[in-house]
């Protein structure tokens, strides 16, 4: 049996990204951030449609279109397939801990 709080590393200098499943129609990752955001330049456009959800922590999501969305424990949401978005914020003084679905 796994644990998805489990393996986080005390130092996290870089947002961090572990696969939790892999297969040819579903991905499922694991992101755990800290005070991380995406560059102020930098857009995710996935090519797969994207289920996330903030299972510990706080962030803000920013989309292409100006929109915000501030997410806290068990929030989710869907991210259609080429939607740019990025994370404008996440809290320094906790880990924030996600899980992602990409699937076709």
């Amino acid at each position: 049996m796994q644990n998805l709080f489990a393996d986080i590393p005390a130092a996290l200098p870089d947002e961090r990204f572990d696969t939790l499943i892999e297969t040819g129609a579903v991905h499922i990752g694991r992101i755990v951030s800290k005070g991380h955001a995406s560059p102020p330049e930098g857009w995710f456009e996935q090519q797969r449609d994207e289920w996330v959800m903030l299972v510990r922590g706080a962030a803000r999501l920013a989309f292409e279109d100006g929109r915000e969305v501030d997410l806290g424990p068990g929030d989710w949401l869907e991210i259609p397939a080429r939607q740019k978005h990025r994370v404008t914020w996440t809290d320094p003084g906790q880990e924030s801990i996600w899980l992602a679905v990409h699937y076709n």
